[in-house]
Parts: structure tokens; C-alpha cells; sequence
């Protein structure tokens, strides 16, 4: 009988087989990690037979319409315990089983944290006239993160280590997010802000870690960034579309904030021509706050843990079962 088929999509780094180790699937399954990114007409193709789909985070949409073009499909696996770009429902119905895996809380803050750095220290432009060999030397003035405000929206399990690494810069620490308590930021170290507005024009950085809901799309429009300091930054890891892209693009064309730090868009990969590849005062990285040798280990260990436990009748970490 010939093995089941595993698609592993979005192996951007070739990282999938060499992250965990899969010798107990030997024989068992035949994994073909796919390193390019596929469109959505590309998908129904190149998954085909396979039985078992490994998605990365949310790079790829798995909605009804996308699971109904996938008749073999019967595991789909999600690195990580959460992923809005699967709907649950339509999977069940279609007795598929999804599983996630475990995950690490470190790289996503620690990215902010370089971002936030690398922007308020202008690293990139410094860098670039160094490796240049121009006459330039010294070209920028620095952002004194110290005795300034960090405002933190949403103050979960990255909010908080964000506001770790703030107080130990010595920035005060201000926070929001629709149903946060004073005590809640007390045990974080942080101050309550009475309401959105008050973050934005209070704080010398704004940093986002909401989850994308319909609530909070577009939450950040032109209307708050223009409450902000007209050399504050903001600083994004969480998902793009928070941010009203066109408004944040006209501030930063205009010069009416400090510059912003982007680590998510609305379209990923970005297109050749986006604008964010070429505005003023932005520093910019490609999706990279998960992307860490200790979380894809964890990823990947787990999707083999996933994989086994299907095969045995007993899958582990469900999200969604048949029926």
C-alpha cells in the first residue's frame, strides 16, 4: 500500500526536514515540503492527492471554497495552536481534522524589539552608508527610547514581554485594548490608558499585538495617527491590516510621524512594486516574528507528533474533528 502524501507548504528556508526529527515517519508518509508560494489557483494543483497539508501560520487561506477543491485532503496541520486563515467549521464538515502544534514566546518580541531599535536608531540607513564606502560618517541623530512612553495595544502574552523589555529601556509604559484593566496593567507594569485616543497622542511609540477580528481591521486609520507625535514611532509585528495602509503610507510620505517599523502586511509576500518597499523613515522585514530556530524546532517536532497521531487512529492537539 503506498504511504499517504504530506504537502508541507511555504518552506520558504528548506527549514521544514532539517528542524525536527522525522525518522519515526520513515516509511509511513511521503513528505514534499514545497518551498515556493503558491497562489490560490495554484493550490488545488500542487496539493492534489495528499492526504496530509502542513500550512505555515496563516500564509495560506483554507476557506470553504478552498477545502472543497481538496477532496483527499483528511489532516490539515497548522504550526502553532491558532490560525484565522482555516475555517474550522467547513473542515469538519468535510471530515477533515486539524491539529496544531506547539510553539515559543520570545521571537515575536524580541523582533519588535529589534525593529523598534533599528528605526529609532536609524541602523539600517547607518548601515547602508557604511557598507557604501562613501564620504558619509554619522548622517542621523538618534531616538532616545529612555524616559519616553511606549503605548501597547493589546497587553496578552507578547504585550507584556514587550512591556518587560520597555521598562527595562526605562520607558514608562502605557497600555489599551478594549477590555483591559488597571490591574491587569499593574501586574505588567504598565499604566491603563483611558481610551484609545489617549495612547496614540500620549505615547513616543506605539506598538501593536491585537488579534485581527473584524472589530479591529483598520483600527489604526488616519484619524489616530494623526493624534500622534509628530516624531513618534509605530512599530507593527501582529498583523497589517490593523493599520490603515494608505493613512500610515500618506504620514510617512508627508513626514508627520517619526517613521514606522513593519514586520506584517496586508498582501504577503509583498508584491515588487509595493510602496512599502521604498518609503521614507520605514524599516521594514518580511514576516519574520515567528521565524526563529527554536519555534520552527518546536513547529516541526509537533507536526511530526501530529502526523504520527493520525496514522494511530489517536491525533493530538485538535482543532477541529469530523462530525
Amino acid at each position: 500500500m503506498t504511504p499517504p502524501r504530506c504537502v508541507i507548504l511555504d518552506d520558504y528556508q528548506d527549514a521544514a526536514l532539517r528542524s525536527a526529527d522525522w525518522s519515526s515517519l520513515e516509511g509511513r508518509v511521503r513528505v514534499e515540503p514545497l518551498r515556493e508560494h503558491l497562489s490560490p489557483e495554484e493550490l488545488p494543483a500542487a496539493i492534489g492527492d495528499a492526504q496530509i497539508v502542513v500550512a505555515m501560520r496563516e500564509r495560506t487561506r483554507f476557506d470553504a471554497a478552498t477545502l472543497a477543491q481538496l477532496p483527499a485532503l483528511k489532516l490539515l496541520i497548522t504550526t502553532a495552536m491558532r490560525n484565522a486563515s482555516i475555517d474550522m467549521a467547513a473542515a469538519a464538515a468535510r471530515g477533515i481534522t486539524v491539529c496544531g502544534t506547539p510553539s515559543v514566546p520570545n521571537p515575536t518580541p524580541e523582533l519588535t524589539w529589534g525593529l523598534l531599535l533599528a528605526l529609532a536608531r536609524q541602523i539600517p540607513q547607518e548601515h547602508a552608508n557604511l557598507r557604501a564606502g562613501g564620504a558619509q560618517w554619522q548622517t542621523s541623530l538618534g531616538f532616545d527610547l529612555a524616559r519616553k512612553t511606549i503605548g501597547i495595544i493589546g497587553l496578552g502574552n507578547i504585550g507584556q514581554v514587550v512591556a518587560r523589555y520597555a521598562r527595562a529601556f526605562d520607558m514608562s509604559v502605557l497600555a489599551w485594548s478594549p477590555n483591559l484593566t488597571a490591574e491587569r496593567c499593574e501586574a505588567a507594569g504598565a499604566r491603563l490608558a483611558p481610551s484609545l485616543d489617549a495612547l496614540m497622542s500620549e505615547s513616543d511609540v506605539v506598538t501593536l499585538h491585537m488579534v485581527l477580528a473584524p472589530s479591529t481591521r483598520g483600527m489604526i486609520g488616519a484619524r489616530e495617527i494623526g493624534l500622534m507625535k509628530p516624531d513618534a514611532l509605530l512599530v507593527n509585528t501582529s498583523r497589517g491590516p490593523l493599520v490603515d495602509a494608505a493613512a500610515l503610507q500618506a504620514a510617512l510620505r508627508e513626514g508627520r510621524i517619526g517613521g514606522a517599523a513593519l514586520d506584517v502586511f496586508e498582501e504577503e509576500p509583498l508584491p515588487a512594486g509595493s510602496p512599502w518597499r521604498s518609503l521614507p523613515n520605514l524599516v521594514t522585514t518580511p514576516h519574520l516574528g515567528y521565524v526563529s530556530a527554536r519555534n520552527y524546532g518546536q513547529y516541526f517536532t509537533g507536526v511530526v507528533e501530529n502526523i504520527d497521531g493520525w496514522l494511530r487512529g489517536s491525533p493530538v492537539r485538535v482543532l477541529a474533528a469530523p462530525g
